[in-house]
């Protein structure tokens, strides 16, 4: 049995290690002021299913996550080296509550407790809104000004290894609502609406698969960069804090995911006045949903693809009374039907085109018949104009 007196000894040192500790941890380092913010307590209730009564005691959860806050805060690359810095780190072992002599875990076993337990849940997600949402009680946030945009992080597998493969077609967030419309708007036109059987036709395509990580996407930049990735989407504020995140395979187009995002933002932060975004989510179909919403879409002007020497399609002037377009020459290009798609067709008549004297400049058609299409939410991108 160990004597007494020696115990209290062994104590007394311990404390009085620590608190050396404590004073070669600079009072402006990072670590200090994560500690001072956030009260990480919380986390036991967040894990408390995860773990049993019975059995021998298990690494404390509070310092399994704050290895992690480690890891990333400080660009650490993998959990083996973060504890490797943790060994030898004196901030880094006060964060986690650890003198000078207690051991650290292996980084193994961080690896098993993911496996068995955090794997598969939204944990780390509570953990972030959690922090989001006392940031947004000390009113360091705000969700009233939202921007919007994603980055691509090279997922770990080789780009020569993959296998081709046919899949479906993702339906898109706005899609049925965007099928109500179209047929809503034929019924406006007389024209019949197209049957349920019109949209629902499986559209497949080919993809490139990785046989490492099936998970990400191939992306395609340009010729040099071709590789299989993540796209990491995100929404933050005006300083710069994240307000919501979504991870996409790599091949997913940034416009798809706007919409989730934003109800991600709203759900757990609040409605935001405004969306700032790039061209890339200058779609019809976002500025019909902030629209809607009543949301300003901040995005920016984009030139007119047009090829040279042709008229560009602000000189085919919209009469929205008539509903109709009037060409360069005067001529008049009449609602014809609205696609699939959600474009109305507007077409000129062939039998006076084929003597028109700008006819060259029109069209290419073999039939000499010029059609302009409008979006059936080209209004509400011309509201949003009128109001930037």
């Amino acid at each position: 049995m160990d004597n007494p007196q020696t115990v209290d000894k062994l104590d007394e040192n311990r404390v009085c290690l620590f608190l050396w500790l404590v004073q070669l941890v600079p009072p402006n380092h990072l670590v200090r002021k994560m500690e001072a913010a956030i009260d990480f307590t919380f986390i036991y209730d967040l894990v408390k299913d995860m773990y049993s009564e019975v059995g021998r005691p298990s690494i404390d959860p509070v310092i399994l996550v704050k290895l992690t806050f480690i890891q990333y805060t400080f660009g650490i690359r993998s959990m083996r080296k973060t504890i490797e810095e943790v060994e030898t780190n004196m901030a880094y072992r006060w964060f986690l509550g650890y003198g000078f002599h207690d051991k650290v875990p292996h980084f193994s076993t961080f690896g098993k407790n993911y496996e068995r337990r955090f794997k598969d849940t939204d944990l780390f997600e509570q953990i972030f809104y959690r922090i989001l949402m006392t940031a947004a009680n000390k009113k360091l946030i705000s969700a009233e000004h939202v921007f919007v945009d994603s980055t691509h992080v090279k997922a770990s597998a080789n780009k020569r290894k993959f296998e081709k493969k046919i899949v479906r077609k993702e339906t898109r967030a706005y899609q049925g609502r965007l099928q109500e419309e179209i047929n809503q708007d034929r019924e406006n036109h007389g024209k019949k609406p197209f049957p349920p059987d019109k949209f629902d036709k499986e559209e497949t395509k080919e993809i490139k698969e990785s046989t490492t990580d099936s998970e990400s996407g191939y992306y395609v930049k340009d010729e040099r960069t071709k590789q299989f990735a993540y796209s990491f989407h995100a929404a933050a504020d005006r300083n710069g804090f994240v307000l919501g995140t979504i991870v996409t395979p790599g091949n997913t187009h940034d416009s798809q995911i706007l919409e989730p995002l934003v109800e991600q933002v709203i759900e757990k932060v609040g409605k935001p006045e405004a969306v700032a975004a790039d061209a890339a989510y200058k779609t019809p179909a976002i500025t019909s949903y902030l629209f809607n919403k009543e949301i300003i879409p901040a995005l920016p002007y984009t030139r007119p693809r047009t090829k040279e020497g042709f008229f560009r399609k602000q000189d085919y002037v919209y009469d929205e009374h008539f509903d109709c377009y009037l060409c360069p020459s005067g001529e008049t290009l009449k609602y014809s039907t609205t696609n699939k798609e959600g474009y109305r067709e507007y077409k000129s008549p062939k039998q006076i085109c084929t003597t028109c004297s700008f006819l060259s400049r029109c069209t290419e058609s073999k039939d000499c018949q010029k059609v302009v299409t409008r979006h059936i939410w080209k209004k509400q991108i011309i509201c949003v104009i009128i109001k930037m």
